[in-house]
């Protein structure tokens, strides 16, 4: 029989199992068993968190990599590509190193039905035990306890915020997300919250697993200043480790603060300007991402971030102040079905001039009439359009020179917007050269 591509694979998968969202480890346990596979490598951290996951695996797999380590790094959802979400060494995994890594773990899942997400999971997991790696960074993608990543014995264990979000799996507290995510922690391993109020069921887990856990603001935390950014915290040792003036970032520093402290329990040597230059060499395509382009002889600028619930929405919103000011802003925004919408647009009212609304290529998406209703609920004016395409190229005939289009909400939508950039090759150098 013909091998599967890429793209057959990922049809297949789609299929493969009933629902696309099914929490429990039982199936992925059987399967990882029958994998028969050895340790992914000698350091393994997994991060979990509301928001804020991307930019701190993306941190800590720089500081990895800056101390020549070899690192794997998984993640999802992706953006543009499958072979986003299995990294090694900064490298995306080929299309067929998946088709391999999937043929894997089929040829022995037998009579037991994966999700989507297990199935990549498990061969991501097949591929980084074959690499070779000194280091792997899994990230979560839904919750903790239950996801497949947590077949995984980490030796750290980070949580980076604990918002409400996936409430429909999480539950709509606080309390019961923190639950969920403690379960990533393993009895004796030290852990890392960069949520400077930790609910009570992350503190009891820690306690009761005799994990100690180092939480942002106490163990240690990051003051911002106009021009720069200073760090404390503490080594594998317990020494207080320090770093001042670091320039400041693109990407969530609150996040970077968070790697930082995770890298210093790794007992790997602590060399500033090495840890610095990794920090300022960290990008993350689709958060805080702002790039320049030229429609039809007018330069303007796009700012793609993926914030799609309330505590990433006012993130966002905290940090545009703080960007070099357009002109005018004007947002381009969709959303999908299962998320507090307003607690998503309400931040960003203040910040928008004028908003453009698209229904996303998802059966998971809200209509754009929704999206323009709401907007309307809350005294905002939005067009209304059937595709984020459409939505981009209304805003570019209404903007000026210099304004600036943002594009944020879903996964989905920002994606949308960087096809668009590619397939009419809009973007330019920031100083106006092509791109």
């Amino acid at each position: 029989m013909k091998p599967r591509t890429l793209s057959e694979w990922l049809a297949y998968l789609e299929q493969l199992h009933p629902v696309a969202i099914d929490m429990g480890l039982e199936r992925s346990r059987e399967v990882l068993a029958r994998l028969r596979l050895g340790p992914l490598a000698p350091k393994v951290v997994t991060v979990t968190g509301t928001n804020g996951k991307g930019s701190t695996c993306a941190f800590l797999a720089s500081l990895l990599a800056s101390r020549g380590l070899r690192v794997g790094v998984y993640s999802s959802p992706h953006l543009l590509r499958y072979n986003e979400r299995v990294r090694v060494d900064g490298i995306e995994a080929t299309d067929a190193q998946l088709c391999a890594a999937f043929e894997a773990v089929e040829a022995v899942r037998g009579e037991i039905s994966l999700t989507y997400f297990e199935m990549g999971t498990l061969a991501a997991f097949w591929l980084f035990a074959r690499a070779g790696l000194d280091a792997v960074v899994l990230e979560v993608g839904l919750g903790g306890r239950l996801d497949t990543v947590n077949l995984i014995d980490a030796d750290l264990a980070l949580i980076t915020s604990i918002g409400v979000d996936h409430a429909d799996w999480l539950g709509d507290t606080r309390e019961s997300v923190a639950f969920e995510k403690a379960g990533i922690l393993r009895p004796g391993r030290p852990a890392v919250c960069g949520d400077p109020e930790p609910p009570a069921p992350l503190l009891e887990a820690a306690q009761g697993h005799g994990s100690p856990l180092l939480i942002r603001g106490q163990a240690f935390d990051l003051s911002v200043r106009v021009n720069h950014w200073d760090w404390h915290g503490v080594s594998s040792d317990g020494q207080v480790l320090t770093l001042e003036g670091l320039k400041l970032l693109d990407l969530p520093m609150e996040n970077a603060a968070l790697a930082l402290q995770a890298f210093a329990l790794l007992g790997l040597p602590w060399q500033p300007a090495s840890i610095a230059d990794a920090l300022q060499r960290t990008r993350l395509t689709g958060r805080l991402d702002r790039r320049r382009l030229q429609w039809r002889g007018k330069p303007l600028w796009m700012l793609l971030d993926v914030a799609h619930n309330p505590h990433a929405a006012e993130y966002l919103r905290g940090r545009l102040p703080a960007m070099a000011q357009p002109n005018v802003r004007r947002a381009v925004f969709g959303l999908l079905a299962d998320k507090d919408l307003a607690g998503v647009i309400e931040p960003l009212l203040a910040s928008v001039a004028g908003w453009a609304v698209a229904t996303l290529p998802s059966p998971r998406s809200r209509s754009a009439a929704q999206l323009q209703a709401a907007l309307a609920n809350l005294g905002a004016t939005a067009t209304s359009h059937g595709s984020v395409e459409a939505a981009l190229e209304h805003q570019c005939e209404l903007a000026s020179a210099e304004d600036e289009l943002l594009v944020f909400g879903s996964f989905f939508c920002v994606a949308d917007a960087l096809l668009w950039l590619e397939r009419h090759g809009l973007e330019v150098a920031a100083d106006g050269s092509a791109g």
